[in-house]
């Protein structure tokens, strides 16, 4: 019997985060770039980067609470924005997932956060249901808040003030584990990214209304170059459909892994995010021995599973806001607890786990 293929829902660019958005309507908030959002009770996460001690810029906030957990549950990814560092592959990003408890009946109900212009929209149904007694695999939801409200976008608290004097103190103490004989130059502002909300769309539906043309001219041009079958390639199946039988052909098998990965895509090129919660990555390039083998969870020690990537149209959309700073990737696979563990009064982040796979072929994604 064929395995039921996982839901893969799409994070697109939205609106711009205009201020320094405050409260549950800033931590609930999925974004990209900006500078990182902690939960009640959490410190914000302020890693620094294992090659030049310097801050990371934040690449990307996920608010994803998982179906019949009673927790918040938010995903942080970062970056060294440096060139220097660029080369550094793993080393040069850092996931961490912070969670909370959740206090319902101290929260808004959902018709007056709507009231008050933020809009949300759910990873998958039933995302709501607390009191669920499935025992299976808990399913993840991503609630996005869009940010529409102004007044909170003018409105700077105290807590954001509290955060912005942590990054003094992340910057003093990163400067004081500099080994001796080295230097370590202070920057004077945080590196970021300008900030933009995500938006979600089930990657199902958008094929349903999207012309496939563009993969097919790739794959001309493919054929064209290398003399290669273009039918033999159209007529795979995608990865992971469960009934895919694999053509012999004359592609290496590491073009054939590339060509399915812009097939997938092709539908919705602009995607800068695939999530699909213990799901399977669309690999980039071939994967090494570091997707057998990931890392138990440094806490509970229970396995890691896949939890979504970050898409190369991301790249071209991370902007500098402040020191001309720059990123370049082809994917980035993020691997979380598949127990999503948090210890009894737990206060910072945990780190997690991510694969970095190069770009192979920047050309064909302009």
């Amino acid at each position: 019997m064929a395995a039921v293929r996982k839901p893969v829902l799409l994070g697109l660019p939205d609106a711009a985060v205009h201020g320094r958005p405050t409260g549950p309507g800033a931590w609930s908030a999925s974004k990209l770039g900006g500078l990182p959002d902690a939960l009640p009770a959490v410190a914000a996460p302020r890693p620094v980067c294992e090659r030049c001690r310097q801050l990371l810029a934040l690449v990307v906030q996920v608010y994803c609470p998982l179906e019949g957990s009673p927790f918040h549950r938010l995903l942080h990814v970062f970056t060294c924005p440096r060139p220097r560092c660029g080369s550094c592959g793993a080393r040069s990003w850092k996931v961490f997932r912070s969670q909370c408890l959740q206090m319902r009946e101290k929260e808004a109900p959902d018709t007056q956060r709507q009231e008050k212009g933020l809009a949300a929209e759910d990873w998958c149904e039933g995302a709501d249901d607390w009191g669920s007694d499935n025992e299976e695999m808990p399913s993840p939801q991503l609630t996005l808040d869009f940010g529409n409200d102004s007044n909170s976008a003018k409105d700077l608290d105290c807590t954001a003030q509290l955060q912005d004097l942590c990054l003094q103190e992340t910057v003093l103490a990163a400067a004081l584990t500099v080994p001796p004989g080295e230097e370590m130059a202070l920057p004077s502002v945080v590196p970021q990214f300008l900030p933009y909300y995500i938006c979600v769309v089930d990657e199902d539906d958008y094929r349903d209304v999207v012309s496939l043309d563009h993969a097919h001219n790739l794959l001309r041009e493919y054929q064209q170059r290398e003399g290669i079958d273009m039918e033999q390639l159209i007529s795979q199946s995608l990865p992971g459909d469960g009934n895919e039988k694999y053509e012999k052909t004359t592609i290496k098998s590491g073009d054939k892994i590339f060509y399915k990965f812009k097939k997938r895509i092709a539908a919705c090129q602009e995607q800068i995010l695939r999530y699909s919660w213990s799901g399977e990555p669309l690999f980039l390039t071939c994967p090494t021995s570091e997707v057998t083998e990931l890392p138990a969870c440094s806490h509970c020690g229970a396995q890691r599973t896949f939890e979504f990537q970050l898409m190369p149209a991301l790249v071209s959309i991370l902007r500098s806001a402040n020191l001309g700073i720059s990123v370049e990737f082809g994917t980035i696979l993020i691997y979380t607890c598949e127990k999503s563990c948090w210890p009894h009064n737990q206060q910072t982040p945990m780190e997690e786990f991510c694969i970095v796979q190069e770009d192979p072929d920047e050309l064909l994604f302009k």
